[in-house]
């Protein structure tokens, strides 16, 4: 750690070390502010034939360094410290995901309960889960052990059981792990690191039953009573397991380690990190999203409360197919605006499939690419909102409305009508030719109801601010809104069905240069620029049977801000249906295009190729 003061760092070198790019950012005290002033790539080396992921580093660095003008590496190839007028920086700090990132096996007595604790603790540690074990997941010990024996997790974490319950149960989940031996992902060398945190009382006799061949750690317990959840301890052993065992093995993550300033963290880990930040700072609820070519991350802070799930095969090209093939084509299709022939689409598929980094190089092909990101999107949400639930197996008070409103699995954590910000990030949301088509997927697959604030990340900076905050909570924050998000502006969406061509509700925008009214017919759309550092109040009245946030048929007034679409008014309804008939849908989906101007004023593209 390093032991200057906030005070005292004006110059900030982030990395994240990605399984294909490292990324470089130089963050800069400049005119009594924290900016983001360059940023440099270079591809990563933790592969053969090179296997020493600080060359990587420094090849971005020296990259870096060359455009801000700025020498930031010397002749003996070490990052220089301290800065001075024009070298060096005062920190270094790095997030990784190189090497697949982190991967790890829970464990926990009852699925649904201690299971799906000891899953929370692991993703919103930035890990990816493999595998979920149980004593009730009807599995035959002998299948479970061989499971165990398959996998080769970076490490393992158990839990099972409140404070002062039961022990055999606990005791028996250790006994699966222990005789099946786990290896470990990286070399074989050192030894499995396990994570105990259930039942107090029932450590000693889980230290019973592991011998030396693991690293056992024991924290305090992911659910001490069956009402509260105690995620903390866990996540910080994980991130300090990740960094002394898992980094330490991989090549060349030791000198990496040696480099850095602040505790490498798990790029999600990160990320995730960052938005419950400023959440909490803000006093705001967040949704966000990061799709990639294998999998989407789901992020979201919801009264405080922070969840994050990784659906593994939900991405835009080496997963591709499993969302054609989840979502269905027709599903797909229903977002494409003209006529496309359907097996020249399943041959894209299959290219995108065996080329993952091609990009689209027409209007068609970007078109079919982005509504195949809708679906996968719009799954992924399904699935974090499945997982981010209120505690399972707890006896809930309940009032006659609640007892309607909650389920037997857990009452959902997310409500869409209180989100406040939606951050969108990833190739295909960050890298869409123009800014409407980013607000259009986010919109289209996540519904935000009421009033919502849209935004995405610039130039996927998230991960280096996540572990800046822990270092210099005030540089994140300052970089964070004044370079990383781009506001795309505003959605207004009202909740509620009705006929097309009904009146949905009234607006009147109220700004600096005057005021501007309109209505908002059931199944339009309809684009009010408003710059993006312009603010404007609102004023929203609803029709009878629609809700914008105040209640079914109740006025609205709130204060927005601009971006680089504007204001969004969505009079399609909640929950969003599209027409069954293709030709309905095409038709109503061609005029969406055209009201958000997503292609350039194009309304319809090229025919479909024979």
């Amino acid at each position: 750690m390093t032991s200057l003061t906030p005070a005292q760092i004006r110059v900030i070198v982030a990395t994240d070390c990605g399984s294909t790019t490292t990324k470089a950012i130089l963050i800069q005290y400049l005119d009594g502010q924290y900016r983001q002033t360059h940023r440099g790539e270079a591809p990563t080396t933790v592969e053969e034939p090179v296997a020493d992921v600080t060359v990587g580093v420094v090849n971005a660095l020296t990259e870096l360094g060359e455009l801000a003008g700025r020498r930031l590496i010397d002749d003996a190839g070490q990052i220089i410290r301290p800065a001075t007028a024009d070298a060096g920086c005062d920190i270094y700090i790095s997030t990784s995901s190189a090497g697949g990132g982190l991967q790890m096996m829970v464990c926990g007595v009852v699925r649904e309960m201690t299971g799906a604790s000891a899953k929370r603790a692991a993703l919103g540690a930035g890990a990816i889960v493999m595998e979920v074990l149980a004593a009730n997941d009807r599995r035959r010990p002998h299948e479970q052990i061989q499971r165990i024996r398959e996998l080769r997790p970076d490490m393992i974490l158990i839990s099972g059981g409140t404070d002062g319950g039961n022990l055999n149960q606990v005791v028996q989940i250790a006994e699966l792990v222990a005789p099946a031996k786990p290896q470990p992902r990286f070399g074989g060398g050192y030894k499995m690191p396990v994570i105990f945190a259930g039942n107090r009382d029932a450590a000693p006799l889980v230290q019973q039953v592991f011998d030396d061949s693991v690293d056992l750690a024991i924290v305090d317990n992911l659910r001490p009573v069956l009402e509260r959840e105690n995620l903390g301890p866990a996540r910080d052993k994980i991130h300090d397991l990740f960094l002394d065992h898992v980094m330490a093995h991989a090549p060349g993550y030791d000198k990496l380690i040696a480099w850095t300033d602040a505790p490498i963290m798990p790029t999600p880990g990160a990320v995730g990190n960052i938005l419950e930040t400023i959440a909490r700072r803000q006093k705001i609820n967040v949704v966000g999203v990061d799709i990639g070519g294998a999998t989407t991350d789901a992020f979201s802070v919801f009264d405080g409360k922070f969840n994050r799930t990784v659906s593994a095969n939900l991405g835009m090209s080496y997963s591709i197919s499993n969302v054609c093939a989840e979502a269905t084509l027709p599903s797909i299709l229903r977002w494409v605006h003209f006529d496309m022939n359907e097996r020249a689409l399943r041959n894209r598929v299959k290219n995108k499939m065996v080329r993952p980094t091609t990009i689209p190089q027409t209007e068609e092909a970007l078109v079919f690419e982005q509504a195949v990101a809708r679906e996968a999107l719009r799954l992924a949400y399904v699935q974090h909102r499945e997982f981010a639930t209120a505690l399972k197996g707890v006896q809930q008070q309940r009032s006659v409305g609640d007892a309607f409103r909650q389920t037997a699995g857990g009452q959902c954590l997310i409500d869409n009508m209180r989100l406040d910000l939606l951050v969108a990030s990833g190739g295909v949301l960050s890298h869409a030719p123009r800014m409407q088509q980013t607000a259009a997927m986010l919109i289209d697959a996540f519904e935000p109801e009421g009033v919502t604030t849209l935004a995405k990340d610039s130039i996927f900076m998230m991960p280096h601010l996540g572990v800046l905050a822990e270092v210099h909570p005030q540089a994140a924050l300052e970089v964070f809104e004044k370079d990383c998000l781009v506001y795309l502006g505003t959605c207004i969406a009202a909740k509620g069905r009705g006929k097309p061509g009904r009146e949905c509700f009234q607006y009147a925008v109220h700004t600096e240069t005057g005021t501007i009214t309109g209505a908002i017919s059931c199944g339009e759309m309809r684009v009010v620029p408003l710059l993006p550092d312009a603010r404007a109040r609102l004023d929203l009245h609803p029709a009878r049977g629609f809700d914008l946030g105040a209640g079914p048929g109740k006025p609205l007034e709130c204060e927005v801000r601009g971006g680089t679409v504007g204001l969004i008014f969505d009079g399609r309804g909640r929950p969003l249906e599209l027409p069954a008939d293709h030709a309905a849908c095409q038709a109503l989906t061609s005029r969406w295009v055209a009201a958000l101007d997503l292609y350039g004023g194009r309304a319809t593209a090229a025919p479909a190729a024979s």
